[in-house]
């Protein structure tokens, strides 16, 4: 049997650079989601603030991609996958460079304000990249096409955990929270603009970057092809009813707005936690936050290792199977994290990303099959979803402030458990085809 190419060529042109540029995009979004989330931690130190309000922060950052997916989709379908992916470094890039003058305000919501512009270009860019993706081979390929893609998204997460550790959480001022407390306010006010000094460095040095991957997407010629290119109507109406009327979509949404919210709250919160038992067992505020920290990159390291792996898996197993048994799997570990105690809780909370590695780019695939010329506005369904990672981690902060933090992770339960459900429902859909035929 003759193997299908995992790219095509379209009008003479390889999709061989441009796919290596659009995977350098979900690096890319990958370093943004893992610079920002040990930034709930930051900022309530930086701002005495509670952890409810820190967690403002994953707020505004997936709020953005909530508020720009769908505009972004109508850009896409009028013009081109490569004009969005434009468009989505462009405001990416802006929204790095507003660190400086809202390090300079020295006020919370400036903050806010650039993550928010900031994820308006992630979103553009997951919108575009995506459905892209899929689109640059034969349709047997896309998930296990977008799984490879995807893997190179945790690379870029690493280099985010990476700098926030070593340039970030490293260079602030190691004074604990409980002392910040009782400072008068100009010595308040003089280590809050240090720590925020040290904290917007990065995030300039990322807007150059995008600056430079910008001028090569321009200047790359990239064929212009769409999942839309099937002669189907393509106007915004239709395509909503006929995404609507299929249900592997619309469930997959839902299970996507799940698996987003399970995925930053275990992100975010296993320094919260990490720090929070090895305290107990009577470390040092700071030494604990380092600990936790490593650890935080020792889950991206399985979360990045797990994503090649499944990748590979992809040749001999089913999508639906695969995804039905890293939710099970994932949903046992969290449980863990709720029922053991001291460190064997806390590398169940590591382990867990292992098992997150599949769910997103599988998810995905799963839902856009055969949705044909309806792939854009489909995909900004998808990218709504992660609104999921605005929702959720508030709702687990305040678990979290209530006194129950072991207990919060009920939340990431449930989010797993409507993956699995997902993926159940597929499987079985999938192995009732051919008696249906």
């Amino acid at each position: 049997m003759k193997k299908t190419p995992i790219l095509h060529t379209r009008d003479g042109i390889s999709y061989v650079v441009p796919f290596i540029l659009i995977t350098s995009c979900f690096a890319l979004w990958g370093f943004a989601n893992d610079i920002t989330n040990p930034m709930v931690k930051s900022f309530s130190k930086i701002f005495r603030m509670s952890v409810t309000q820190g967690s403002l922060v994953q707020v505004a950052f997936y709020g953005g991609y909530f508020a720009m997916a769908l505009p972004a989709a109508l850009f896409i379908k009028r013009y081109s996958y490569k004009t969005g992916i434009l468009v989505g470094l462009g405001l990416y890039a802006v929204g790095a460079l507003l660190f400086l003058p809202a390090a300079k305000l020295g006020n919370y919501w400036p903050f806010l304000v650039a993550y928010f512009i900031l994820t308006c270009g992630l979103s553009f860019l997951e919108t575009s990249a995506n459905p892209f993706v899929l689109s640059m081979g034969e349709p047997e390929n896309a998930t296990r096409r977008l799984n490879l893609a995807q893997s190179f998204n945790p690379i870029g997460s690493l280099c985010g955990m990476w700098v926030a550790m070593q340039y970030i959480q490293a260079r602030m001022n190691p004074m604990p929270t409980a002392e910040r407390a009782l400072l008068d306010d100009a010595s308040f006010e003089a280590l809050k603009a240090a720590d925020l000094s040290v904290l917007v460095k990065p995030y300039a040095a990322i807007g150059l970057v995008l600056a430079v991957v910008f001028v090569l997407v321009l200047l790359t010629r990239i064929p212009v092809r769409k999942l839309g290119d099937a002669g189907l109507s393509r106007a915004f109406g239709p395509s909503v009813k006929r995404l609507w009327a299929n249900k592997a979509y619309r469930e997959g949404v839902v299970a996507q707005f799940f698996y987003v919210g399970a995925q930053i709250t275990c992100w975010t919160f296993i320094i919260q936690y990490g720090t929070s038992v090895f305290m107990c067992e009577g470390m040092a505020e700071q030494a604990a936050e380092i600990l936790s920290q490593r650890l935080n990159i020792v889950a991206m390291v399985l979360f990045c290792c797990s994503r090649f792996l499944c990748t590979w898996l992809l040749k001999f197993f089913k999508p639906e199977r695969l995804l039905a048994a890293f939710a099970t799997a994932a949903l046992v570990l969290t449980l863990g994290v709720i029922f053991l105690d001291g460190r064997v809780s806390v590398y169940c909370l590591v382990a867990v990303s292992a098992c997150m590695s599949l769910m997103f780019p599988t998810i995905y695939g799963l839902a856009l099959k055969d949705t044909g010329p309806d792939a854009e506005i489909g995909s900004a369904g998808l990218i709504m979803a992660i609104l999921g990672g605005s929702l959720l981690p508030p709702l687990q902060a305040m678990i979290i402030d209530g006194g129950a933090l072991s207990g919060s992770f009920v939340v990431p339960a449930v989010c797993f458990a409507v993956v699995l459900a997902y993926a159940l429902r597929r499987f079985t859909s999938v192995s009732q085809k051919p008696e249906a035929q």
